[in-house]
């Protein structure tokens, strides 16, 4: 305990502005990275790798020479395991960058009409157990999937919508692809979501829209063939048994943008609400990645400053007493 305590104030007492900012923004990484590792398969690794670490570390403090030794030489194959095995989740991640809703803020696109077309043939598909499954872009190109299935490039409609997903139609199987107010493919194949969260009672239709959000960061539309229930699939999450009116109000706050010509008092107003809201979003987590990153900025100052202490003894030792005689001193 009181190893403990010597070390956690020796770290405190090392604190400085830029220790700050290192701190911060390894934090940042970390929570970036925990959600979205929560609620997928890639936690129980993410948790084992995490306790690989801290026995690596414990066995270095307590001097175990063949625990250290055995464990440096596998944590490089692990990770390399992990990149291999959560190759999704890291696409994913990657394809996320810039898409928060900081960023999102600053597009400016009119989809009022694109909603109401796909409410009222939602509603109609709703009403006569047709199944339906509409992708609708955003900032991440879906490019892989349209080329996948037929190219319409067609202005969008509600009449249109109807005839895509009439039954018997060529392209009633697959999904209807939206760039803005044009369709731009349907009879697209999505990929399946792979999550073994999600309960087994969601039929293909349902698994291929939750899939679609996981790669991008789209909004799909899905209608139940059997039961004619509406949901509503985004960041890999679904949302079921919704009415229309409920779709219509999802819907415009997904596709919500930030007005142009707003006044300098309503974008101060908007930002100071964005600012609590991400603070107070996900408190919790956030405070663990500060936690963590706290632990690992103390571990490595200590082990840097260690190692700076053995060599500055050894530094003065031979310039003091090796020192090599030069060749006049040999004449």
């Amino acid at each position: 305990m009181t190893a403990a305590a010597r070390f956690f104030g020796q770290a405190v007492e090392r604190l400085d502005a830029r220790a700050v900012l290192d701190i911060l923004v390894i934090a940042a990484l970390l929570y970036y990275a925990l959600s979205l590792l929560r609620g997928t398969r890639a936690v129980q690794m993410a948790l084992a790798l995490a306790l690989l670490v801290a026995i690596f570390y414990g066995a270095r403090w307590a001097r175990l020479v063949m625990v250290e030794t055995l464990l440096g030489l596998l944590l490089p194959y692990f990770v390399i395991a992990l990149v291999v095995l959560f190759q999704p989740e890291i696409r994913r991640a990657l394809a996320g960058v810039g898409q928060n809703a900081f960023w999102q803020r600053w597009n400016f696109h009119r989809v009022t009409e694109t909603q109401d077309d796909v409410v009222m043939a939602v509603t109609f598909f709703s009403q006569n157990h047709t199944g339906a499954l509409v992708v609708m872009e955003r900032e991440v190109g879906l490019k892989t999937y349209i080329e996948s299935g037929i190219p319409l490039d067609a202005t969008l409609s509600y009449d249109l919508l109807l005839t895509i997903f009439r039954p018997g139609s060529p392209l009633h199987d697959g999904a209807a692809i939206l760039q803005g107010n044009r369709v731009a493919a349907a009879a697209c194949f999505l990929p399946l979501s792979l999550n073994p969260m999600l309960t087994t009672q969601l039929g293909t239709r349902h698994r291929a829209a939750i899939g679609v959000t996981e790669e991008s960061d789209a909004v799909v539309v899905v209608v139940s063939e059997q039961t004619g229930s509406i949901a509503l699939a985004t960041a890999g999450q679904i949302e079921q048994h919704l009415t229309p009116e409920q779709l219509g109000k999802r819907l415009a706050e997904q596709f919500a943008r930030r007005r142009v010509g707003a006044g300098a008092g309503e974008l101060t107003g908007a930002g100071m609400a964005f600012l609590r809201g991400w603070v107070l979003h996900n408190l919790g987590l956030k405070v663990v990645a500060l936690a963590l990153s706290f632990l690992l900025w103390a571990a490595f100052a200590s082990e840097a400053r260690a190692a700076t202490g053995f060599s500055a003894p050894l530094e003065s030792h031979t310039s003091a007493s090796t020192r090599v005689p030069g060749p006049a001193a040999l004449r």
